[in-house]
């Protein structure tokens, strides 16, 4: 009787996140180009209404279980749409671009975070978003970090805003280089943010560099694994020096750590699903539900953060935060094409 009630209470705000999903993906519909994912799209929408007029509280409970349960829902079925042997199929080539740039991102994203004075966990955010997959990297590193939901927005506009200017000037400076299909899909899979933008950007240059950007971003994508258990380790130390520092001032201490609380369970089902697919054991129709599923569920889950996050509480964080993803994306996009000429891929 209690989980009905309980699952009862949830229902008013899940179904009004759903509402919104459903609403941005008819909206991405019916864009004559696709420049704009529905997960940006639902994100805004969120924002204007609790711009406008902030949601009741009977909505409160399912928007809190659909921004953070849900969006890790969502993630582990992310895992039954990706082929770790599709990291074989495109080669060295892109593993060795995206490591420099995954350390450009993480490395001086960094040092410009802490010039800037920005919290270490939404400068971290910023540098997923651009260095790995857009938003899909920033909703698999927020719950492991415990974002908040501002700083999620906060980083998702600053992927949005610079994968918008990317889509309209990659194809104009490809040109430009005299780029072949190849450099360029190279370039556009390991530089642009967002998969609907490397899509875009990619397909906008030539049918072959568009299909050979999307197998580099698919790759990109599971470098999410490894950076997740980076900073579930960086996140655990902090708690850690946390209680430690509590513990010297007369606080209660809790320091004893396990396994299950630095590797986080949905990451491991997400690898643990990724596995099971690459071994052929997930049907191909199954997969690509389930990879809908996957899709339209966080975009319900950026619905339901949207609907929790007002423009007043963004503009608290300033200017910093869009100039340190400047940074992080002109940086990444030069070093990419750099490592490609270093290599004689150009």
């Amino acid at each position: 009787m209690e989980a009905v009630k309980k699952a009862g209470k949830l229902i008013p705000g899940f179904v009004f996140a759903l509402a919104i999903a459903a609403l941005a993906r008819v909206i991405e519909s019916l864009l004559p180009v696709h420049l704009i994912g529905a997960s940006v799209i639902a994100l805004f929408i969120g924002m204007l209404i609790n711009h406008f007029r902030k949601p009741a509280e009977i909505f409160t409970a399912g928007l809190n279980f659909t921004s953070k349960k849900i969006l890790k829902f969502a993630i582990i079925l992310l895992g039954a749409s990706l082929n770790i042997s599709v990291v074989l199929e495109v080669g060295k080539l892109s593993l060795y671009v995206m490591l420099f740039t995954l350390l450009t991102c993480f490395g001086v994203g960094h040092f410009v975070g802490k010039a800037l004075k920005i919290n270490w966990k939404l400068s971290n955010l910023i540098s997923a978003g651009t260095g790995i997959c857009g938003g899909s990297a920033i909703a698999a590193i927020a719950p492991v970090i415990d974002a908040d939901d501002s700083d999620i927005a906060y980083a998702m506009s600053a992927t949005f805003l610079f994968d918008m200017a990317m889509i309209l000037l990659f194809p104009v400076m490809g040109q430009a280089m005299g780029l072949s299909d190849m450099a360029y899909g190279l370039w556009a899979g390991t530089a642009v943010n967002d998969t609907s933008s490397v899509v875009a950007a990619g397909y906008a240059y030539s049918e072959a560099a568009g299909d050979f950007a999307t197998m580099v971003k698919l790759t990109r994508t599971l470098s999410i694994i490894p950076t997740v258990i980076v900073f579930a380790l960086i996140n655990a130390h902090i708690k850690r020096r946390e209680a430690a520092a509590a513990g010297a001032s007369g606080g209660e201490v809790h320091t004893k750590l396990s396994l299950a609380k630095i590797i986080p369970w949905f990451i491991l089902a997400f690898l643990a699903l990724a596995v099971i697919n690459s071994f052929g054991m997930i049907p191909a129709a199954v997969s690509a539900g389930m990879k809908q599923a996957s899709k339209f569920l966080m975009v319900s889950a950026l619905a339901a953060i949207g609907l929790n996050t007002s423009f007043r509480d963004m503009k608290k964080s300033g200017f910093a935060p869009m100039l340190h993803g400047f940074i992080i994306s002109a940086l990444v996009v030069i070093v990419a094409i750099a490592v490609e000429y270093f290599m004689g891929i150009v």
